[in-house]
């Protein structure tokens, strides 16, 4: 049980391989404020899970028999489901990494990772933010070497990239607006604004673009 001072992360196992899902569920059971509602194995028994339980974070793998990781997140973000996605998974390639996190992915991490970086990882997506391994930036980054993206950032007006700044940093329209002086409503503008100017689909997309840029508070 949590010890009240934190509310419980509600967290759903997407995984096709059954001891995979079972260890994840094992660590994460002893955990005190994260609680395994649900799991599935495959991308579309995850989609329904998701719809069905509303968890707050969903562990999910990419490369899953029928319909993938990837496509899952694509359908739940279609969906506007609100559970944050961590990709847990062993596939390292640049081809993988990119479209998991185009597709709203709010992290990217391998299976290898240690047990409590896992559980923190966890609470780090749950809290807002963007949760990368090194290995899974250096690809970002080379993916941006090639890509010529940095230019979009000059159209940006200084409000703009200290709102993005705030979003990189994980932090809601509301309290972006608390620490501005703000409306949150003006504060959904410029966010509205910075997407379309960076032609991003969500605020994940835009903390990773933020990151990668350097355009941090």
């Amino acid at each position: 049980m949590a010890d009240g001072l934190a509310a419980v992360i509600r967290v759903l196992l997407v995984d096709d391989h059954q001891v995979v899902r079972r260890g994840l569920r094992t660590f994460l059971e002893v955990q005190d404020d994260i609680e395994v509602v649900g799991e599935a194995a495959d991308g579309i028994e995850g989609v329904a899970r998701a719809e069905e339980l509303r968890p707050d974070v969903v562990l999910m793998d990419v490369k899953m028999p029928g319909t993938s990781g990837i496509e899952a997140l694509r359908t739940l973000r279609e969906a506007q489901n609100p559970a944050r996605v961590l990709v847990v998974t062993s596939f390292t390639e640049q081809r993988t990494v990119v479209p998991a996190l185009r597709a709203g992915a709010a992290g990217y991490v391998y299976k290898d990772i240690d047990p409590d970086a896992l559980a923190a990882a966890i609470r780090s997506v749950h809290a807002g933010h963007v949760l990368l391994q090194p290995e899974v930036a250096q690809a970002l980054l080379s993916q941006e070497e090639t890509g010529g993206g940095a230019g979009r950032g000059t159209a940006l007006t200084e409000r703009e990239r200290e709102v993005l700044a705030l979003i990189a940093d994980g932090r809601s329209n509301r309290e972006i607006a608390r620490h501005l002086v703000l409306s949150e409503k003006t504060v959904k503008t410029h966010v509205s604004n910075i997407l379309m100017k960076l032609d991003l689909a969500d605020r994940t997309q835009a903390a990773l673009w933020a990151v990668r840029h350097g355009v941090t508070g």
